[in-house]
């Protein structure tokens, strides 16, 4: 997968959807690339930080606005997920392959619990993630402006962005009453 795709579509979908994201958290084992999408937001002030999963049960509650995950997580995850994020905070995580459908179907209503809008993404070569959102639609709630002035990115644009969610009929008829859109 070319790096560059992944780590823009990871960071920059969620942050051009939050209204004002200021506070975001990064939960890989190396978060490094992801960070440095984060600084490309001149216009956002953010406090960025990197963690582990284990580190997560010990964040602040409603301290993030943003949460991008590069762990795929069980409930208990989930839940701690949902209480680091303020109430109108956007979660991308990182799923089973799309065909994995029991897989995701469990993960997708999980998630469900917590978040009123759960989409697919693409992020590059086939590859999906999951936006979940509080309150912002990622197609509907889209800052153009903040997309369309980042500067010295490879790949994603205002254009791209809602293209990312476009899915086929059979995703749609798979996952039909569990995507929450």
């Amino acid at each position: 997968m070319k790096e560059f795709i992944y780590n823009e579509m990871m960071v920059h979908v969620p942050l051009c959807t939050h209204k004002e994201p200021k506070n975001i958290l990064i939960i890989s084992n190396n978060a490094s690339n992801l960070e440095n999408e984060v600084k490309k937001h001149i216009d956002i002030s953010s406090n960025s930080i990197a963690c582990s999963l284990d580190e997560v049960s010990k964040l602040e509650d409603n301290k993030y606005d943003v949460v991008v995950s590069e762990m795929e997580g069980d409930s208990l995850f989930i839940s701690q997920i949902n209480r680091v994020l303020n109430d109108d905070g956007v979660l991308v995580i990182k799923h089973p392959n799309l065909d994995k459908i029991e897989e995701n179907k469990s993960l997708i209503t999980n998630l469900g619990n917590y978040f009123k809008i759960i989409m697919p993404y693409n992020i590059g070569e086939g590859s999906t993630a999951l936006l979940c959102s509080k309150t912002y639609h990622p197609t509907a709630d889209i800052i153009l402006q903040r997309s369309d002035m980042l500067d010295n990115l490879e790949y994603y644009n205002c254009d791209i962005h809602p293209a990312a969610f476009a899915m086929g009929n059979n995703v749609r008829k798979t996952y039909l009453g569990i995507i929450k859109n």
